[in-house]
């Protein structure tokens, strides 16, 4: 019971604090996925042609619904956890009797919920641009779900390993964005150059695009069920070890 209100109390936290200042959390995604949809979808869109007999619009939606996911999700615990580190409020957390898989899924909570909400905001704005017809919706609902849940917790590892708020910005700038860009948001992989398109199965992004393209739209370059393998694997992999490094105390324990 004592975990329940642990739980609640800290998942709402989260929560309330994006959405008190959704003008700078969720009205920004808004406006640059409509730029994306108008300048790539609509105005590209039309010279570019169709991909695989499916409109150009409506093969980046997918893409770009998941690239918002990922980098809110992320973006999220990142700062918000640092943040807690940095004003020392994570001392009262770890002498409290809150076990630390409690602490985790609550940062982690509000990480999924934040990219849930700009995933939903995104995919309506996409709908005045395009109709979209889902083919799974079982699949893209769990594909962003995982997506969400994988990025929270690598977002809580950067927060654990940064020393200043420069740090928290590396990873997305300089790794996050152009994996996003690269994981065939914008174009399928299969129009690259056999050398390039063994590369680009290096980038994990790549699986989770694919998966939620199909959920989506019936189109993947890649097999749905090995993309969602995969995809499980990361989050297990991840989850377990923010749960470590909790337990160790590294980067929080001075």
């Amino acid at each position: 019971m004592n975990n329940s209100i642990a739980f609640r109390t800290l998942l709402f936290k989260e929560i309330r604090r994006f959405t008190r200042i959704w003008p700078q959390t969720l009205l920004p995604p808004a406006i640059t996925t409509s730029l994306y949809f108008l300048i790539f979808g609509k105005l590209m869109g039309d010279r570019i042609g169709p991909i695989d007999g499916v409109s150009y619009i409506d093969y980046i939606v997918p893409g770009i619904i998941l690239m918002s996911v990922i980098s809110h999700s992320y973006s999220n615990v990142v700062s918000s956890f640092y943040s807690t580190k940095f004003q020392r409020h994570i001392e009262e957390l770890l002498v409290s009797p809150v076990p630390n898989w409690i602490i985790l899924t609550g940062y982690v909570g509000g990480g999924v919920t934040r990219g849930l909400l700009v995933g939903i905001v995104v995919t309506c704005i996409s709908m005045a641009f395009t109709t979209l017809s889902v083919v799974n919706p079982y699949l893209s609902i769990g594909v962003v779900f995982l997506t969400a849940l994988l990025f929270s917790c690598a977002g809580f590892i950067n927060a654990v390993f940064a020393d200043s708020f420069d740090d928290i910005s590396i990873i997305p700038n300089f790794v996050l964005t152009p994996l996003s860009y690269l994981g065939g948001v914008f174009y399928s992989v299969s129009m690259l150059p056999d050398i390039w398109q063994k590369i680009a199965l290096g980038n994990p992004i790549l699986y989770m695009i694919n998966a939620f393209r199909y959920g989506l739209i019936g189109l993947s370059d890649i097999d749905v069920y090995m993309a969602v393998g995969i995809t499980t694997g990361f989050v297990i992999a991840l989850f377990s070890f923010c749960l470590w490094l909790l337990h160790k105390g590294i980067g929080i324990k001075s």
